[in-house]
C-alpha cells in the first residue's frame, strides 16, 4: 500500500496518515491465500504511535476479497491485528507501559480511555496464557479470595514450586478443582501427574482433589495449621485458668513453643 501524508490539523493537532492500494491489485484470501479480486472496500482508523507531541492517526481502504472457495472475506492488514483500533507499534507499547504502572496511569499517559486499553491488555495476556504448558506442574496450592462484596469467591490454583497463577475459577466448590483437571489437559498436562496439593481444610476442596486427583497427597497449609493450633493453646489456657492456675505472662511463652 501506498501512503499520503496529511498536514497536522483539527483541535487537538493531529497527524492523519493515508494508505492506499493500486486499482486492480489482488489480495490473497485470508482462508487460503489464493489471490482474488478486491470485491469491496471500507475506511477504517487506527491510533498509532505519536508523532512527537501530535497524536497519529492511520487511515486506509481495507479491500475485500472475493474468493471463487470462501466467499466475500476482509482482508487482513499488517500494522493491526484484526478487530483492534490500535497499530500494532502501539499495543506493543501500551503492554510495556502495563507492566510498571497501573492501568489508569496508562491512560493518561496515552491519552486514551482505560477501557480501551484493557481490551487490549486482556487479549495478550489470554493469548500467552493460552500457550502457556503445565506438563511440569507436580504441585499446586488452593485458595479462596474475595473478588467482590457480598460474599463473592473465587478459587486461585497457583504452581506450588514457582507461584505462579495457572487458574481462576469462580466460587470456592469442588467442581473448582474439576474445572483445573479440565484444564490442565489443554495446557499439555495430566492429572495424574500432580503430586501434592496444598490446601485450607475446606471439605469441599478436600472433596474435589480425593475425586480429580486421587494420587495426590493433600498437605494443609501452615497458616490454617498454625491458626488451629493457636485456638487450641488459647482454650487450654482458658481452661487452666478457670482451674486457678496462675498463667500471667504465659500467652506469647505458650505461642511460641
Amino acid at each position: 500500500m501506498a501512503s499520503n501524508g496529511m498536514p497536522i490539523e483539527g483541535e487537538p493537532r493531529r497527524l492523519l496518515r493515508k494508505l492506499d492500494f493500486e486499482e486492480g491489485k489482488r489480495f490473497g484470501c485470508p482462508q487460503c491465500g489464493k489471490l482474488c479480486p478486491t470485491h469491496d472496500t471500507s475506511i477504517k482508523r487506527w491510533r498509532h504511535l505519536n508523532f512527537f507531541q501530535y497524536e497519529c492517526l492511520l487511515e486506509a481502504r481495507v479491500p475485500r476479497s472475493n474468493c471463487p472457495e470462501h466467499g466475500i472475506l476482509s482482508v487482513a492488514v499488517p500494522w493491526a491485528r484484526e478487530g483492534s483500533g490500535f497499530s500494532l507499534l502501539f499495543e506493543a507499547l501500551a503492554m510495556l507501559l502495563c507492566r510498571e504502572m497501573p492501568m489508569g496511569a496508562v491512560a493518561e499517559a496515552l491519552g486514551e480511555h482505560d477501557t480501551r486499553l484493557w481490551r487490549v491488555a486482556a487479549h495478550y495476556v489470554e493469548a500467552a496464557h493460552a500457550k502457556n504448558s503445565w506438563a511440569k506442574v507436580r504441585a499446586i496450592s488452593v485458595d479462596e479470595t474475595s473478588a467482590r462484596r457480598g460474599h463473592r469467591y473465587v478459587t486461585n490454583v497457583l504452581d506450588g514450586h514457582t507461584h505462579q497463577l495457572l487458574l481462576m475459577v469462580a466460587g470456592r466448590s469442588a467442581e473448582a478443582l474439576e474445572t483445573f483437571a479440565q484444564a490442565l489437559g489443554a495446557h499439555g498436562g495430566k492429572a495424574q501427574q500432580s503430586e501434592l496439593i496444598s490446601m485450607d481444610m475446606s471439605p469441599a476442596y478436600q472433596s474435589g482433589a480425593s475425586r480429580f486427583f486421587p494420587q495426590a497427597q493433600i498437605v494443609f497449609d501452615r497458616f490454617h495449621l498454625m491458626q488451629m493450633a493457636g485456638q487450641a493453646v488459647d482454650q487450654v489456657r482458658k481452661e487452666l485458668a478457670r482451674a486457678g492456675a496462675d498463667l500471667k505472662g504465659s500467652l506469647w511463652a505458650l505461642r511460641g513453643k
